[in-house]
């Protein structure tokens, strides 16, 4: 047995293979080329004369998939340095993130420019397991088009309705820009939906006071996906006092009434109860609700204060070591977590099996972004991004493309 940062063709055995819908316990994998080329029984595969790696009876999953994070290792995607960006991903492979999706927050128009341009230089120069580096798979426009009732832990001041002059120029970033979130009752929604759309970009609502009716004319113009599901987003209660009489049926209705609606919920333990979480997944199903860390920068970080989105106009905000908090009330604040924490949480306290907490952390999101067919699931023909881990879900070693990373 071998045991060394692979860059050439090798055989992983010895383990538990967790797959979309099974474990398969005595399980092992072929790696030539970055891809994976034979997945199953370690006695149902060809013979192997080459290299191998013993897993050592722990677990071998997909690499994590992260379509919705900000921050990590006291850095933020917003903070407008290539240096800053690293700390993030660096942070986020060490939780077992291979692929991830830079989420920008609202911002001053400059602000955000930066953050597609610097997301797009990441992208291109690609994995770097050997600085301890996955995979930037492209940006999240999030943000400035939020309805200022619902901006929860994002600056309010900057959050404004979608004007041509101003999305045009993000929409020249349309070759990293893969998903874009927009509050549907804002002015000019209508307007970007469609200017996003003929770009190829996969349309989100989300920080979003809509009504049912509001979310239905979004629909029709292509919007599939909800940001943070229970999270800044309308309710009845809240369309209430928007409304008035008859109670008007809100996003969470929508969402769950409509079968080609996806969404993603936060199982870091404070934003929702267990009770909640298995709630969406009964009502979704594990192939539409994605597992999303919603990170900040206080990562890995002990408890204090920190600022959420760019240093410069960013929003302060408390991490008790467990979530966000703002610092004048109890609302939240985004996550501190990483992903293999959601993991765990959704196995050890919502009580998803294992293979389908885990696929919410990788099939499920990359299917979500249209990618499925290049990652998320151990099958031949993907690429080799992997995770060993054990039994609690803590974890041992991490591969992008077939080259360990180093996690040090």
């Amino acid at each position: 047995m071998t045991d060394y940062m692979a860059v050439q063709p090798f055989r992983l055995l010895n383990t538990t293979l967790i797959l979309p819908d099974r474990l398969i316990p005595g399980g092992a994998l072929d790696v030539e080329d970055g891809r994976l080329t034979a997945v199953g029984r370690l006695d149902d595969l060809p013979r192997w004369s080459g290299a191998t790696i013993d897993a050592n009876g722990d677990f071998v999953a997909p690499g994590f998939v992260d379509l919705h994070v900000h921050g990590g290792d006291n850095a933020d995607f917003m903070d407008g340095s290539i240096e800053a960006f690293e700390r993030v991903v660096r942070a986020h492979t060490r939780h077992g993130t291979t692929s991830l999706v830079a989420t920008s927050t609202v911002a001053r128009h400059d602000q955000t420019l930066t953050f597609l341009e610097i997301t797009r230089t990441l992208q291109r120069r690609g994995a770097e397991p050997a600085r301890g580096l996955s995979r930037t798979i492209g940006a999240h426009l999030y943000g400035p088009y939020f309805n200022e009732e619902k901006v929860g832990c994002h600056p309010k001041d900057p959050a404004r309705p979608p004007t041509p002059d101003e999305y045009d120029q993000y929409l020249q970033f349309a070759d990293v820009m893969l998903t874009a979130t927009c509050a549907p009752e804002l002015p000019g929604a209508a307007g970007f939906y469609r200017a996003a759309s003929a770009k190829g970009i996969r349309l989100n609502a989300g920080h979003s006071n809509a009504t049912w009716a509001e979310m239905a004319d979004a629909h029709a113009l292509g919007v599939r996906h909800v940001d943070h599901f229970y999270c800044a987003m309308s309710s009845v209660s809240s369309l209430r006092e928007r409304c008035g009489t008859p109670m008007q049926a809100s996003m969470l209705e929508f969402v769950l009434d409509h079968d080609d609606m996806t969404t993603e919920v936060i199982a870091d333990g404070r934003h929702l109860s267990p009770e909640l979480l298995r709630f969406v997944v009964k009502w979704k199903g594990a192939d539409r609700t994605a597992l999303v860390t919603d990170c900040s920068r206080a990562l890995d970080q002990p408890p204090g204060f920190y600022t959420f989105g760019p240093l410069d106009g960013g929003e302060t905000f408390y991490s008790d070591g467990g979530v966000g908090l703002l610092p004048d009330s109890e609302n939240l604040a985004s996550s501190v977590r990483g992903m293999d924490f959601m993991v765990r949480h959704m196995q050890q306290r919502a009580g998803l099996a294992l293979f389908t907490a885990v696929r919410m952390a990788s099939l499920t999101p990359a299917a979500i972004l249209g990618l499925q067919r290049d990652f998320g699931s151990l099958e031949a023909g993907k690429r080799a991004d992997l995770l060993v881990f054990n039994a609690q879900i803590e974890i041992r070693r991490v591969f992008v493309g077939g080259e360990e990373v180093r996690l040090s």
